[in-house]
């Protein structure tokens, strides 16, 4: 039975509720004093001899202030984890410094080397960020990624807990495609964890955006079958309305074009009096209504939004439905509370000395101390205590990564073959070799399973799903592929979206570090698309996640599929990714070595992601020349994953060596045998990283900390002679190999726009032919 509130009580919650509210005010007021002070300092105070842009975003941060102080001093617990948008940040490092996560010293150091990032970041911030972020519409999809990557972990290990997963944005990062991939994305709409706060102030960069898209973002989001709350006015205009004239004044508000209504914001109360009532039948109930106003209560009347008014908030955050995923409009002030609100050009501008003195006043603050913290015992700060008191996480204990075979013991192989294959192999291979490991493997892909022969691993792990869905083609005699979606499946399938792919990848691949839990992720995507991939990839190598993102098939080497489809950049893309260790074996058992170390150095806080380069283009597996000694073999799987082996050596000293990868291996063998026959001896040198030979020669010359011997073996300087370099991408890709020896050099690859043609017309019209490879080999030695 329950208790009939009595009016004391009720009274009470009302007292509660609005002293809650005061220190929450007071708390908001110094959130905003702190971000601006922090990049004050940074901007005006702190010594800056090169004469650079600091830079930082005071109005971005004070139309935050009121949306992060009450979910920060609220709603959010120690299970939640929020992206803040990039321009916030300053935001973010106040409210730590309020909860004892970040010492008073690093508030003199944003944008500086070693301080406080420009953008929030796991990696490299001091304090506490849950998602990095910087790169517009990534960051504030990937709480989406981190909700899947958390139901999967608590799934199959348990222990991540549960907890909302926020996402803080502005109005101008919706214009982001990779915003509405994620939200489109079939299985996102059962996330009932997913909150979205828009930070609605109407402003881009450099304008007013024209137009009010509210409503038609409230109808995407409906559509895509989210809860949609809207926090428009704060409670001063919305108690205007109720009086005579204010019906008036909600439809001129609601009606008014954004720039009109932003020009306001820069209006004395006297030109408010004459601009506000517009024209029409309206205008003399609302001239009326606030002719009643005092000046003081007119110019906040106008700036009365929702996401400034905390008690609004609070009920938004407390209402939330968590059935289904949840999107908040908050309209705000882009530089609230500042002497630049609502002005168009306030996104990059900073307060002078002169606002900073005058701001410091308004707040009750001091210039030259600007750090001071709340008085102890004060409300103010027994409200910081317990918020930081509620959202101390618990240490979690982190389970090692699992030990990874270095080679599976597979006989020389025979026939013919391709790396894609080998692929889906060494997968199922895993699974009855390798268990542990392969328990914790979970790939990826993008609509394309099957065609990339992941079809094995499919049959046997099956398809991830957060409730188990019924297989309706398990009794189809002629169904190949069964699509069993349960809890238990090792495999995720997205729609066709590269960015949600390697968005959901970089997330997988951080639950070492979220939940100590480690997750050996393996994403596969078109080679070709890759490209469209890498921003998102990379910016989650950035924030610590450890993936493997493999790319097939690659180059023009699918001939018949034509230029559209090819991919000539990405070679050369692996080498220059931070965080990655980039193959591209040529042979099946080059791929499980290279897939098996790539693995190994994934789930623990030295790892590192890999970039693997696969090809469909069948090859005679015997051509590789498998070693039968057990030493011999070892030595050539250790050769193959530190970049490059010796698969022919001319008897005496060579004439000429081709360096070469991938599917490009036939070739460069053929063109050796046709040199021989023409009294030209030719060493073959596979390469299967130029990414760690390249960091091995920058290691020869003391550049960085990698280790050297490959070179010395693979290219030992007694058998230095002119390099002819082959690989089915951008020719400059192994160009570099010519400075191991200070050798002369040919680089045959691809450098224009294929089309489609069989195999031996394609590799002509792009002169990577055995014919061509032959041709520049005698140009060089004659």
């Amino acid at each position: 039975m329950v208790t009939p509130a009595t009016s004391s009580d009720t009274r009470a919650t009302d007292d509660s509720r609005a002293e809650t509210l005061r220190a929450l005010g007071t708390v908001e007021k110094r959130v905003l004093w702190l971000s601006t002070a922090i990049i004050d300092h940074a901007n005006r105070v702190r010594p800056n001899p090169s004469g650079l842009k600091v830079g930082g975003h005071q109005a971005s941060s004070a139309s935050m202030s009121s949306i992060m102080t009450a979910l920060w001093f609220h709603a959010l617990t120690r299970d939640d984890r929020v992206s803040v948008k990039p321009h916030a940040s300053p935001v973010l490092h106040a409210v730590n410094f309020l909860l004892g996560e970040l010492d008073s010293s690093y508030l003199t150091e944003l944008r500086a080397f070693g301080g406080l990032q420009s953008y929030p970041s796991r990696s490299k911030d001091p304090d506490p960020v849950d998602y990095s972020t910087g790169s517009v519409g990534i960051g504030a999809t990937a709480p989406i990624w981190g909700a899947i990557s958390r139901r999967y972990v608590d799934g199959h290990f348990g222990g991540a807990g549960s907890g909302r997963q926020y996402s803080l944005l502005g109005d101008a990062e919706l214009d982001e495609g990779a915003i509405w991939e994620a939200v489109q994305d079939p299985m996102v709409a059962g996330l009932g964890e997913i909150v979205w706060v828009v930070d609605l102030n109407r402003q881009s960069l450099d304008r007013v955006v024209p137009g009010t898209a509210a409503e038609r973002l409230t109808g995407m989001f409906t559509a895509a079958g989210w809860q949609v709350t809207t926090l428009k006015y704060g409670r001063l205009l919305e108690e205007l309305f109720t009086r005579p004239g204010g019906a008036e004044l909600r439809l001129r508000l609601d009606t008014m074009e954004n720039p009109e209504y932003q020009r306001l914001l820069r209006c004395t109360p006297a030109q408010l009096r004459e601009r506000l009532p517009g024209a029409g039948a309206s205008a003399q109930p609302i001239a009326e209504l606030i002719a009643g106003l005092d000046d003081d209560t007119l110019h906040s009347a106008v700036r009365n939004l929702g996401g400034h008014d905390l008690g609004a908030l609070l009920t938004a955050y407390d209402e939330i439905d968590d059935t289904r995923p949840t999107v908040i409009f908050a309209y705000t002030v882009k530089g609230h509370g500042l002497p630049t609100e609502g002005h168009p050009q306030n996104h990059s501008s900073l307060l002078s000395g002169d606002q900073m003195a005058e701001l410091a006043g308004q707040l009750g603050m001091d210039l030259d101390a600007p750090w001071t913290p709340f008085a102890e015992g004060s409300d103010e700060a027994h409200l910081c205590a317990a918020a930081a008191e509620r959202l101390r996480r618990p240490l979690h204990g982190t389970v090692a990564a699992p030990a990874v075979p270095a080679d599976l013991g597979r006989p020389a192989p025979g026939g013919t073959g391709n790396t894609q294959q080998a692929l889906g192999r060494v997968l199922l291979d895993l699974t009855r070799k390798a268990p542990e490991a392969a328990g914790r493997i979970v790939t990826v892909s993008p609509d394309v399973s099957s065609s990339t022969n992941l079809g094995g691993w499919l049959n046997k792990v099956g398809v991830w799903s957060s409730a188990e869905r019924t297989d309706w083609f398990a009794d189809d005699a002629e169904t190949i592929l069964h699509w069993r979606e349960k809890p238990s499946g090792q495999h995720v399938e997205l729609g066709i979206a590269e960015v949600n792919l390697v968005s959901l990848l970089g997330e997988l691949g951080a639950t070492w570090s979220r939940w100590g839990q480690p997750l050996l992720p393996i994403g596969v995507v078109y080679d070709p698309f890759v490209n469209r991939a890498l921003e998102p990839w990379s910016y989650g190598i950035y924030a610590g996640g450890q993936s493997i993102l493999v790319g097939t098939p690659s180059g023009v080497t699918l001939a018949p599929e034509g230029g559209a489809h090819q991919s000539i950049t990405t070679p050369s893309l692996g080498i220059e990714q931070p965080g990655c260790v980039s193959y591209e074996p040529a042979f099946g058992i080059d791929t499980e070595w290279c897939l098996l170390a790539a693995l190994s150095g994934l789930g623990k806080p030295d790892g590192s992601s890999a970039y693997l380069r696969l090809s469909t283009r069948p090859v005679d597996q015997s051509l590789a020349a498998i070693p039968a000694d057990p030493a011999a073999r070892e030595r050539r799987r250790r050769q193959t994953v530190a970049g490059a082996y010796p698969l022919r050596r001319a008897a005496g000293a060579p004439d000429v060596t081709i360096a070469v990868m991938g599917a490009m291996v036939p070739e460069g063998l053929a063109a050796a045998e046709r040199l021989a026959q023409l009294g030209h001896q030719a060493d073959v040198v596979v390469t299967t990283s130029p990414d760690l030979l390249f960091r091995a020669l920058r290691g020869r010359r003391g550049q960085e900390d990698s280790p050297t011997w490959i070179l010395d073996q693979v290219f030992p300087a007694e058998r230095a002679a002119p390099l002819v370099t082959l690989v089915d991408g951008h020719p400059h890709t192994l160009a570099f190999l010519a400075t191991v020896n200070q050798v002369p050099v040919t680089t045959l690859g691809v450098s224009r726009f294929g089309q489609s043609g069989a195999l031996e017309d394609v590799y002509r019209y792009h002169q990577i032919d055995t014919d061509s490879v032959v041709a520049a080999a005698l140009d060089l030695v004659d």
